[in-house]
């Protein structure tokens, strides 16, 4: 290439991808999505040949150097946000709340919900416990809920590891799981 900086940007973007490529693999991996893991690795191999030797050709210029570390910092952050969109898995919402009169549990069941409620013995009383299984890409959508029915509410979210048995996870691939609207009281 004449132009130097677009061989800059070349290295950049090829980076960018390469990156983006290790990330989501990663990613893949530890979910156990393995043969996906392994396309994405091709990919991700390909790219980085072409980008490591077209920066190996040229040494002699420090910005294709830059750009190889700033296209690996972008690539980070580009497969991290690409993850969040996707949002594989499960994630499994413990909800601690007093508000035994709103019928928390059964509103969020009537959205879709699975969940799963019992009683425990708090510092100030009891309290009432749920625990809730629901796909990532509706983590956001369930706590902003929960928020509604109960600001008070204590919420961990964490995603398991394992999932066995129950009726819930079956039928969770087939519908879609609504939102909390005001309107429905």
């Amino acid at each position: 290439m004449d132009n130097p900086w677009i061989m800059v940007a070349v290295i950049f973007f090829i980076n960018i991808i390469y990156v983006t490529c290790l990330t989501m693999r990663t990613i893949l991996t530890l979910k156990g999505y393995r043969y996906l893991a392994a396309g994405v690795s091709v990919i991700e191999v390909l790219v980085y040949v072409v980008g490591l030797g077209l920066v190996m050709k040229n040494l002699d210029n420090i910005w294709n150097v830059l750009a190889y570390a700033f296209g690996f910092g972008v690539g980070i952050i580009v497969g991290m946000k690409l993850e969040e969109k996707i949002a594989l898995g499960y994630i499994v919402v413990n909800v601690t709340t007093a508000e035994y009169e709103l019928d928390i549990p059964h509103t969020l069941r009537d959205l879709g919900y699975g969940v799963t409620h019992y009683v425990a013995h708090g510092r100030d009383g009891h309290r009432m416990i749920m625990q809730i299984l629901t796909p990532r890409k509706y983590e956001i959508k369930l706590t902003e809920t929960i928020r509604q029915l109960d600001p008070k509410a204590f919420i961990i979210a964490y995603e398991p590891k394992n999932i066995h048995g129950g009726f819930w996870v079956k039928g969770v691939r087939s519908k879609k799981l609504r939102a909390y609207d005001t309107d429905e009281i």
